[in-house]
């Protein structure tokens, strides 16, 4: 092995001064920024090199974690069929291919319309058309990802859309499924989605420079892209807008929001050439959804709103009638302090509400038809658990379509028949190899953050570990955009738990489990509460002996890996190891940087530092890399991709540098993916070699092993 990967990469300094309000900072990686400089490349290279060098006794391990990830999944597989007009549809996965192929069959005359047929595991059954073979769009490409695939409503054409770079920007084609063959439509530089209005018109959005979705065109089959017609502009850089329909396919929506509001615009598929019109006017702070539902054979508007208080309620209003303000519509269901409702699906006869409560996700039916109904919860047994509904496009369905899975269950779905209150078992995940649940414990613990609030946090790990002393443990954490990190089975995490580690998950404030105003004290000037709270998880799990700080790694990713910086900078002794993936290390020099991607949307989640002197100071003073010191670290490993549009790559890239040069102790090290964006690495097989890695790294810091 040569010196020159055994030895870390030093950075040349080239600094830079940034002024603002007054305030002076010398940066010296920002040159890192230019990832055209061969300069660059080659640091990033060096990097890896040295990675991989520190890294290599890990790779039996990593090979081992491997090979057992592969043995618990069902390579060769199938989703159950969900139906949409005349088909059944359906995702097909084979053993050795990384991309999977999506299929339909035709509904069989005179079968049950509503079950869902058995396709058989081996061959094809009759009928079948493969409507895309996303290992053929693939082929010969270091990164594939689909942004798109939409059926047009009589099934015939498939609009998809796909990025071969990782930067998410995606070209989009247009399949006859009746010929097989493409349409000569080609439509470059779209954003995520596409949505039909009928068989002769797809809507889809646009990123302006800045990578921001702030148009939405109207697009005719047949014709050239530049005869499309921006429909829709959004000027305030502060929004972001989408287009979607309804799923009694008669309203097409586009949404436009920013992080604390939103207005919705509506318009009439019969007439798909036809003006959008607003709805409610956007109001600073008043975030609403819309759905469209027939009751009594009327159409309305039913509206999930934060006007009357910040967890929500359900609204309805007639769609040809004058619309009163949202806090003077009557309810469905009420502001409650305890539950935070997340959104309505409005189907032909029934509702579903998804909601909140004791960090726990949850659903309820509501009837409907002559009238509305009464909310009916759907119960489940365990602790912790989620519940979500899932491949349900069709409006006229008798069944709800749920989806239950847990930290220890793997996912099962169900079909439950609304007219009875009867659940039907569909499929239940496969664990190769004879997984048993019993051979697992899930459960909650609170522990008290610095200002008595009682953060939950979820511990997972085998039964039989001996809980009479500590063991090496990995606390995960995010704590943003009132994200909620629900309980999820994972096949890859059970090596993790076989090799005796325990996983947490602090659900720290920022996040959404606990409501909305989890969320509201956990950003702008509060966010510095996310990163005490997640402390104060790690030493509430160290006095009660769960775990030491030589045996604990602390994980995030993306706005979790600003968490993980923070906490390496003011509680670098609680950890042995740090794991940041595509960590947001830099914020306040993004901040300041309108022009980069989100960077405008997002002054509503940290804070506008580029006008405002007191949160650049606020951001100043928590910003993982501009608060390095001089002092031991614990390891640090950050993992990036050189395409990734939401977290630049020179943000790790930046910090790793800075830690190189300050710190007194600690391995310091960065791996780039070349060719991958926010996600990571594309096909399947890669992305459980790189989840090997990871664990292996976590493993090996937590414990000692080595294989």
């Amino acid at each position: 092995m040569s010196d020159e990967k055994t030895t870390a990469p030093i950075a040349p300094v080239h600094p830079v001064k940034r002024e603002f309000h007054g305030r002076e900072f010398v940066d010296n990686y920002e040159w890192l920024r230019d990832k055209q400089s061969q300069e660059t490349l080659d640091y990033l290279n060096a990097e890896n090199d040295y990675t991989a060098a520190h890294t290599g006794h890990l790779d039996a391990m990593t090979e081992n974690i491997f090979q057992e990830i592969k043995s618990r999944i069902k390579q060769t597989d199938m989703s159950v069929p969900a139906r949409r007009g005349k088909y059944w549809y359906y995702g097909r996965s084979e053993e050795g291919k990384n991309y999977g192929y999506s299929c339909r069959i035709p509904v069989e005359e005179g079968s049950d319309p509503w079950t869902a047929p058995v396709i058989p595991e081996e061959g094809s059954p009759e009928g079948e058309e493969i409507i895309l073979d996303a290992n053929a769009l693939a082929e010969g490409k270091d990164f594939f990802a689909l942004g798109a695939a939409s059926i047009s409503d009589s099934g015939r054409y498939l609009a998809y859309s796909v990025d071969f770079a990782g930067d998410e920007r995606f070209e989009l084609s247009i399949k006859d499924l009746e010929t097989g063959e493409l349409l000569d439509d080609h439509l470059t530089g779209i954003f995520y989605g596409a949505t039909w209005a009928g068989d002769g018109y797809i809507f889809y959005s646009t990123v302006d420079d800045a990578w921001r979705p702030d148009a939405v065109w109207r697009h005719k089959v047949g014709t050239e892209q530049s005869a499309d017609v921006r429909v829709f502009h959004e000027e305030d850089e502060h929004f972001n807008v989408g287009i979607g329909s309804a799923r009694s396919d008669k309203y097409l929506f586009i949404g436009v929001g920013s992080k604390i509001t939103s207005e919705a615009w509506v318009l009439d598929t019969e007439n798909p050439e036809g003006e959008f019109r607003p709805l409610w006017q956007r109001e600073t702070g008043v975030d609403y959804d819309v759905d469209h539902a027939v009751v009594g054979g009327e159409d309305y508007w039913i509206v999930t709103h934060n006007a009357a208080g910040p967890n929500f309620a359900v609204v309805y209003a007639k769609v040809d009638a004058e619309l009163p303000a949202l806090r003077e519509l009557p309810e469905l269901l009420a502001h409650d302090d305890t539950t935070r409702i997340e959104g309505v699906d409005t189907y032909r006869d029934h509702m579903v509400v998804g909601y909140r409560r004791g960090g726990i996700g949850r659903a309820a039916i509501m009837r409907v038809g002559d009238d509305f109904g009464e909310f009916e919860e759907l119960n489940f047994n365990e602790e912790l658990f989620t519940v979500a509904v899932a491949g349900n496009p069709e409006w006229d369905a008798p069944v709800v379509r749920v989806n239950y899975v847990s930290y220890i269950q793997p996912a099962q779905l169900f079909d439950y028949r609304v007219d009875t209150g009867e659940y039907t078992l569909l499929k239940e995940q496969e664990v190769p190899g004879g997984y048993d649940p019993d051979d697992y414990v899930a459960y909650r613990i609170w522990s008290t953050a610095n200002d008595g609030t009682k953060i939950p946090v979820s511990v997972v790990h085998r039964s039989d570990l001996d809980r009479t002393k500590p063991n090496p443990t990995l606390l995960y954490g995010y704590g943003s955009y009132e994200a909620s990190m629900d309980p999820y089975f994972s096949a890859s995490r059970l090596s993790l738990m076989d090799r005796g580690m325990i996983y947490a998950v602090a659900h720290v404030r920022g996040g959404g489990e606990m409501g909305r105003q989890w969320y509201d004290d956990g950003k702008m000037l509060q966010k510095k509460n996310t990163f005490t709270d997640f402390i104060d998880v790690a030493d509430d799990l160290i006095e009660r002996r769960v775990t030491t700080p030589d045996q604990m790694v602390a994980e995030g990713g993306s706005a979790g890996g600003m968490l993980m910086g923070a906490v390496a900078n003011m509680a670098p002794d609680r950890f042995t190891a740090i794991q940041a993936v595509v960590p947001f290390v830099d914020p306040l020099t993004s901040m300041l940087m309108p022009e980069l991607p989100l960077t405008v949307p997002e002054w509503e989640e940290w804070g506008d530092p580029y006008h405002d002197p007191e949160y650049y100071d606020y951001m100043k003073s928590y910003s993982p890399y501009e608060n390095v010191e001089a002092k031991d670290y614990p390891d640090i490993l950050a993992i990036t991709s050189l395409n990734d549009t939401r977290v630049l790559y020179v943000e790790p890239a930046k910090w790793i540098a800075q830690l190189r040069a300050t710190a007194t102790g600690g391995e310091f090290l960065l791996k780039t993916e070349m060719a991958a964006g926010h996600g990571g690495v594309s096909g399947r097989y890669d992305k459980w070699r790189q989840n090997a890695f990871e664990y292996a790294w976590t493993i090996n810091k937590a414990t000692g092993l080595t294989e």
